[in-house]
């Protein structure tokens, strides 16, 4: 089977939206999809009758998907998906709106991802999350991510040499990212004596480790050049995306995503290499999947992670500015929405258009997601060049 892939011709990614995120909210998920949709109204006069395509991702819109949050907003869509990917939702819903766009099943494509944040929404969230980890780990008292990623991270350190000051620089340089944005949840400066004091969660994994759930939404726009230009939108197009699901199943735990399998294909398709990135967004709700995924997209050979780290400047002036928001680890992971917090803020800053400070001279930024955690491993890995259009 042939392994090249079609150019993403004739479209554009524009229109990154990103709303205050709240600790806890008392609204629904429908109600912050509905703000975003408002939002591309007051800031582009983006009307409902506008937009004929529509990709959704949520963990807290239940019963709804898609068809119902579309009846609930007063979109009546020709293309419509449903991505339940998680932190891998933003690439995917991002290929797939690509594509509708390309073959002119759509011409305007909001991609959006909204999430609320009750009391006991992660109770809840956990409780209905997946029929393999009930199946695998709940009889035993186990359960949920931090005991999960605490055996991932316990593995890969032990594998490949990595320690837990190579994790802190990562968090201690996701927050210094996070200074400069106004709407991160955490900006309290960060020091490597901290994260390597903060209290154990679950052993190697510490609180600094972990991210904070909140309610938010994230969105952007997939369109024509054209579209984009009647719109007066500076814009990006699409290098290249791979996506894979269930990757390595005969490892017996997740040392590798499905990054791995298929980088080389993301990296000829473009016709770029790691060192031409201005700016590497990739998901973090735990250092170890940052680490994993600096690897596995080929910034460093596999098994060179800590010698990589040690050596790079991962800060907004730095070699290979992480994160520049903050990433999840500062900003907080608003459900789905950190799955698409990636994307808007690799196309802000190739489209010069930061929350907070910008990569200078930034044109091409990776990003990459990963989600559905089971009780071993994360199931679906995606990850996209994209590159500004002058």
């Amino acid at each position: 089977m042939s392994r090249t892939q079609a150019a993403y011709s004739g479209v554009a990614v524009c229109a990154p939206i990103t709303l205050p995120y709240q600790r806890f909210s008392a609204e629904s998920a429908h109600w912050w999809a509905g703000r975003a949709l408002r939002q591309l109204r007051q800031t582009i006069g983006l009307r409902a009758a506008d937009i004929d395509g529509f990709c959704f991702s949520s963990f807290s819109s239940g019963p709804d998907t898609a068809v119902g949050v579309t009846q609930h907003l007063g979109l009546t869509p020709r293309w419509l998906d449903h991505i339940p990917t998680g932190g891998a939702s933003g690439v995917m819903a991002l290929r797939r709106a690509a594509r509708a766009v390309q073959c002119g099943d759509a011409d305007l494509v909001v991609c959006l991802a909204a999430d609320t944040n009750h009391i006991d929404s992660f109770r809840r969230s956990l409780s209905g999350f997946s029929r393999f980890s009930r199946d695998a780990v709940y009889p035993y008292g186990f359960g949920g991510p931090n005991a999960t990623f605490a055996l991932i991270t316990d593995s890969y350190m032990r594998e490949y040499g990595v320690t837990r000051e190579d994790f802190g620089k990562l968090c201690v340089a996701q927050r210094a990212n996070a200074g400069s944005n106004p709407l991160a949840l955490q900006r309290k400066p960060l020091t490597l004596d901290a994260y390597m004091a903060a209290r154990p969660i679950a052993d190697p994994v510490h609180l600094f480790d972990c991210v904070m759930p909140c309610a938010g939404v994230e969105a952007f726009v997939v369109t024509t050049p054209e579209q984009a230009e009647r719109l007066g939108l500076k814009m990006a197009k699409i290098l290249a995306t791979i996506e894979r699901h269930n990757a390595f199943p005969e490892d017996p735990v997740q040392l590798r995503g499905g990054w791995a399998m298929d980088s080389d294909v993301l990296w000829q398709t473009a016709g770029i290499a790691p060192s031409d990135v201005d700016t590497l967004q990739i998901y973090d709700d735990y250092p170890v999947i940052v680490a994993m995924q600096i690897e596995d997209l080929g910034f460093c050979p596999k098994g060179q992670v800590a010698q990589f780290i040690r050596a790079t400047d991962f800060t907004i002036g730095g070699d290979l500015p992480l994160n520049t928001n903050g990433g999840q680890l500062s900003v907080g992971q608003a459900g789905a929405a950190g799955g698409f917090q990636n994307v808007t803020e690799g196309l802000r800053q190739i489209l010069h258009q930061p929350l907070g400070d910008q990569v200078p001279n930034a044109s091409i930024a990776a990003v990459s997601g990963f989600g559905l955690v089971n009780y071993d491993r994360g199931v679906c890995t995606g990850a996209a060049l994209l590159e500004a259009l002058s």
